[in-house]
């Protein structure tokens, strides 16, 4: 190949990571380029942008031989056929390294797959590499991964937020076509709106659990990470489904979304939340929250004012609910059967001591939180009144519902922060997730859209929250948002 053909090639290996995640399926099948070129230009993107610390494990050969693979036998029959996509480091991959960004789990590789990506690998996609996270997922600005934190593409001192960081600054690097996080009280949807990306969170029981590493049970949601409200779609079409190894998975026809994608939202009833305007809320978050409003009034939707009373209980029922159920599912790791093992003089020393080193201080704190709660004692007092909370959130949808369609708040309560600014002030950090909490406690399907800047050109994202088991109507809303909002990326390229 003379210099002239390798030029055109490298050009076009690095157009092709621009692209969305639809146009690079459409692409690959329409042969404008091959799996192998598509591969091979995230691999090269991933290569030079090891300053934003996105991947835990690279599987960039054997991805590439997938992708050759692919190109002789050329079978377009999945709707991700040909497409290399990274995933978070919670999802477990067979014979693949999977540590939920914990030294505890820092050698633990699986003999088995998580059902999300086994559906995606028999949608035709195959895996690129396992990306950074907050460990066990407990953050939110993948600061506490024992990997080290990732940093956001929109400036080398911020946070991507968390603890999908990993998977949501890949993505608006460039480095993935899409990818894959979970969202506990936010944790897709957060980083999506601090990084300029899409993030849904579907409905509890949408998207299986079984394989991904449990944080609380009862709040875990898997959910696509994309770069346009097209993309999400189709990768929700994709992974989601009935699972039968999982006991909450609901047993639901996997819905056409990307086909019955549309703008046309003409009628739909759309709530303001008077209880989502707290204090000392930067005003660029107001404004943006009221061009969300404007947007959605110029599609044809009609506004109307409603309360959702109980809004200001989430976050104190979820910071028990959620590190009970977390000193629960962490209880498994004591060295004994996988992950890392300390020395100690007799077994039980050998327990205390695998699990003070294998923990980070965050996972720490929560499992000492959720132990106190389910202690003799205070399980009435603190989480048996906590999920009675949860109930009247709960409820205070349901009313909600009978009368709108769906719900707009902002997606966060501030843009992205700089790293070590909330690190030694666990409340001050906790308060990220004011605005999305609520829907995990209720086991609701919300959406981030990125529909703006602040003052400090960083992106903010806007969030729609649906009924049950109708991500359409929230898609549909977000796409009429995203086409009027005209979201670009906007930052300079600093990482490479």
């Amino acid at each position: 190949m003379n210099f002239l053909s390798s030029q055109r090639l490298l050009n076009k290996m690095s157009k092709i990571s621009e692209l969305s995640l639809t146009k690079i399926v459409n692409g690959i099948k329409k042969k404008d380029f091959s799996s192998e070129e598509v591969t091979k230009s995230f691999i090269d993107s991933s290569k030079k942008s090891k300053k934003l610390n996105t991947y835990i494990t690279e599987c960039f050969d054997e991805a590439l031989e997938i992708s050759k693979n692919f190109d002789k036998k050329k079978d377009y029959k999945g709707l991700l056929s040909g497409v290399p996509i990274a995933v978070k480091d919670l999802f477990c991959t067979k014979n693949v390294k999977t540590t939920a960004g914990s030294k505890i789990l820092h050698n633990f590789i699986p003999t088995y797959e998580s059902t999300v990506t086994s559906n995606l690998w028999s949608q035709g996609a195959f895996l690129l590499g396992k990306l950074n996270c907050d460990e066990f997922a407990m953050g939110s600005s993948n600061e506490t991964s024992f990997f080290g934190n990732v940093k956001n593409p929109y400036g080398e001192k911020l946070v991507p937020g968390g603890s999908s960081g990993g998977s949501a600054s890949a993505l608006a690097a460039g480095l993935t076509p899409a990818t894959i996080g979970t969202d506990t009280g936010g944790s897709i949807r957060q980083p999506a709106s601090f990084t300029g990306t899409v993030g849904l969170k579907p409905t509890y029981g949408r998207c299986s659990r079984w394989g991904i590493v449990a944080f609380a049970s009862s709040l875990d949601q898997a959910g696509p990470m994309t770069n346009s409200v097209e993309d999400s779609a189709l990768l929700l079409q994709a992974m989601s489904g009935y699972d039968s190894k999982d006991s909450t998975s609901v047993n639901k026809k996997i819905e056409n979304y990307s086909s019955n994608l549309t703008e046309k939202i003409k009628g739909l009833k759309i709530g303001i939340p008077k209880e989502y305007r707290v204090d000392k809320m930067p005003t660029e978050i107001d404004d943006l929250w009221k061009k969300g409003i404007e947007y959605l009034k110029d599609a044809g939707a009609i506004i109307k004012n409603i309360s959702l009373e109980h809004t200001m209980y989430a976050l104190p029922a979820y910071y028990i609910v959620a590190p009970a159920e977390a000193s629960s599912n962490l209880a498994r790791y004591d060295g004994v059967k996988y992950g890392h093992r300390a020395v100690g003089k007799n077994l039980i020393e050998m327990y205390e001591n695998t699990r003070s080193e294998g923990f980070g201080n965050e996972v720490k704190r929560r499992i000492l939180i959720g132990t106190y709660v389910l202690s003799s004692g205070y399980y009435d007092a603190y989480y048996l009144k906590a999920q009675k909370v949860r109930q009247l959130i709960k409820n205070d949808f349901d009313k909600a519902f009978k009368d709108v369609d769906a719900i707009l708040t902002p997606s966060t309560p501030s843009s992205a922060f700089k790293i070590g600014d909330k690190s030694d002030d666990p409340v001050s950090m906790y308060l990220n997730d004011i605005f999305t909490v609520p829907v995990n406690l209720s086991g609701l399907p919300a959406i981030s859209v990125p529909a703006g800047y602040d003052k400090n050109n960083l992106p903010l994202g806007l969030q729609l929250i649906g009924k049950a088991f109708d991500e359409q109507t929230i898609l549909n809303l977000s796409l009429a948002i995203e086409k009027r909002a005209n979201f670009k990326k906007n930052y300079s390229v600093w990482w490479t």
